[in-house]
Order: C-alpha cells, then structure tokens, then sequence
C-alpha cells in the first residue's frame, strides 16, 4: 500500500482568539497549511475534522473554504485522537483512489469560547449518575487514575513532575509556546492544587486556537517536490466513552494496542524512534501512554522520565514544541503532535531544539479521559 505524506503543517494564532470562532481557526491553519505544501484549495478533494463546535464540521469547513464537492469526508469523532485515526482513513482512502489532497483540520476557542453543550453528560446512562457525586472532570478523572498507578507501581509525584520540568525545557526555545520560563521538580509540587496528586503545573493549558495538516498520495508529493514524510504505521483504538469508572484498569490504556499494531505496520522497533510526540494532558497521561507503547515496562514510566530522558539530550527527545503542558492546548491537541512530528522529520529547526538526524517519529493521540488512543509512525524517507 502507497503510504500518504503528510506534505503540510500550520496553526493558527494561538492563546486568546476572542474575535474568532473555532471554523475561523481552523480555515485560517488550513490555509497556512495548504501554503507549506505548495498547494492551492482547488487542488483539496477532501475535507477531515474534529472537534469543531458545530454539528457536522467537516462539511461546515468545506462549505466555509468553497470547496468544490469533496470527494473524501471525515468527522469521526474520538477526542484529541481523532486526526491520528484520520490518517489511517485518509491512507485507505488514497489507496483506493478516491483522493490526492486532503486537508485534516481543528480549530477551537476553548479559551474564550462560550464552552461547550454538557446535556450529553447528564443524560448519558452513566454521567448522569457520576456527574451529581460531585468528580472534578477531566483533571478529577486522570488524577483519580494517577493514584491508581501511584498505589499498583510506587510511582511519586516527582517522577510526574519531571515531565512537566522537560516539557518546559523544549517549550524555552519555541516563541510561540504559551509559557517559556524554565521550572524546577519544586515549582511543580508548589503549585496551586489542583486534584491530588495534581497541581496547575501537571495540568494542560486552556487555549484557544486551530491547527492543520495536508496529506497527499505519492504521486502528488512527487509533483509537489515536498520532503517524503510518510503515514508508516497508524493503529486506533477505545476502551470506554468518558467516565473513568468504565474504565477496565486505569494503569493501562488503549496504547498497549495501538503501539504494537503501529510499530509492526511500519516494521520498526522502539530503539528506532527519533522523536516523540506524546499528548500530554496531564503528565499521568505521557507517564502512562509511553509505558503502553512500549518504551518501557508497564509501572516503570516514573523512572523512564527521571533525569530528563525526554528532555533536551535525553534518551527519548519528548514533544519538543512544549506539549500541552506549555505550548498550548484548544481542546484537542491531537493534531499539534503531528504538526510538530512533520516539522522535526522536516528538519525544520536550528540549534538544540532540532533533534539531529530525525528519521523516524511516532505521534500519540489520546481522547476523552485516557478513552480512546491513536498511534501514527512517520517516516522521513530518503
């Protein structure tokens, strides 16, 4: 099967975008996006989208880009893991056929956004008898699962606030991430609580802001002349809806399946991996999605992260635009992992913010509260 490359990467202006609706961001990282491919909106012939604000989103920003009858639409919707699985869709629907250009896109004003409907919540069979108990949701969820993992594995609040203090160390040398200070282990377990064992720098930001990125089939990145960063291996998968209570074991996630399917489509192993980009919600999040994929040993992810192994010069270079921990976070920050696992593949970066030689990158997706998982592998061929 001809693997589709993902030829272009944008967001939009990130932060606060109070005069703009999440379609907005969304069109205008479209744009940028379809500029760095080197291509035009009449060469689009299909349109995937997720966590718009609106109902069907994907045929709102098509008709809101004036695009001429897509001929490939997608809006499935699985939380921040949804444009790892579109991959997937866009490389089926390539191989058939059926499209040469394809936009994936998100926009979102969480931030200064009015919010979104909760009705859903409190009339689905279990929310409706969870949400009254009082849980603090998403962080009273992942937080009641990091106790989880802190019980079963020894894992300390320290070893979670290393991942906070790397993630910080990358986002120092991007200017658009939305804090840039350096943090020490102690800054963390000093800041405001949030959930035990959570505090505000465990936690993911609130942004608003839309990203995008251009896939295109093999014969179109030829003409294009871009850089050949594949679609290697991509898996999904889910092991609940929202609440964390239907949740089979909270030390475990949908990535102990993803990451072996990913890594055996695209035929490599774990000592072949470049760069990670890990969304990271929470810092539970990254410390449990990287033991699932196999980095190391289910109960051993707090002592993978210490010393900075995925800090600058660490052993796994780790979301080196600063995560959603620093960089920014509109809701589903999903797409950014790809965005910023394209730009290293590319090379696009100088100094120590470029991880040398990057050939092979894998991007992780996660939805809901640790609901759904996504894994993609990209390839910079040669």
């Amino acid at each position: 099967m001809a693997e589709p490359v993902l030829a272009g990467v944008a967001e939009s202006e990130l932060g606060e975008t109070p005069d703009r609706n999440w379609l907005e961001n969304a069109a205008i990282a479209t744009v940028r996006a379809l500029s760095d491919a080197g291509c035009t909106l009449e060469e689009v012939d299909g349109v995937a989208v997720a966590g718009g604000d609106d109902y069907m989103p994907a045929l709102i920003l098509a008709e809101y880009l004036d695009l001429d009858e897509p001929s490939f639409l997608e809006g499935t919707e699985i939380g921040g893991s949804s444009f790892e699985a579109f991959c997937g869709h866009v490389r089926d629907a390539m191989a058939r056929g059926e499209a040469d250009v394809v936009v994936v896109a998100y926009g979102s004003t969480r931030r200064t956004g009015p919010g979104r409907d909760r009705s859903l919540e409190v009339t689905h069979p279990v929310d409706g008898f969870v949400r009254p108990t009082g849980l603090f949701r998403p962080p009273g969820a992942y937080a009641m699962a990091a106790k989880r993992h802190m019980h079963e594995y020894g894992t300390t609040e320290e070893q979670l606030a290393e991942i906070a203090v790397s993630t910080r160390e990358w986002a120092s040398m991007n200017p658009k991430a939305e804090h840039r200070d350096p943090i020490t282990v102690d800054d963390v377990l000093e800041s405001r609580p949030i959930a035990e064992p959570f505090t505000l720098l465990d936690c993911c930001l609130v942004s608003d802001g839309g990203g995008a990125v251009v896939l295109v089939s093999e014969e179109k990145a030829r003409e294009l002349g871009v850089p050949r960063i594949e679609v290697a291996g991509v898996a999904s998968t889910s092991t609940h809806r929202g609440d964390i209570s239907q949740m089979g074991d909270m030390t475990t996630t949908g990535a102990a399946v993803t990451g072996p399917k990913a890594f055996q489509q695209a035929g490599i192993t774990h000592d072949d991996v470049d760069v990670g980009q890990i969304y990271d919600s929470f810092t539970y999040t990254v410390l449990v999605t990287l033991e699932d994929l196999g980095f190391c040993e289910k109960g051993e992810g707090g002592a993978f992260v210490e010393g900075g192994a995925t800090a600058p010069g660490g052993e796994l270079p780790m979301n080196t635009q600063g995560g959603g921990l620093s960089y920014c976070h509109p809701g589903h920050f999903g797409i950014f992992v790809l965005i910023e696992a394209v730009r290293q593949l590319r090379g696009d970066y100088t100094g120590e913010r470029q991880v040398d030689g990057a050939e092979i990158a894998v991007a992780h997706g996660t939805g809901g509260v640790l609901s759904s998982s996504s894994t993609v592998v990209l390839r910079r061929a040669t």
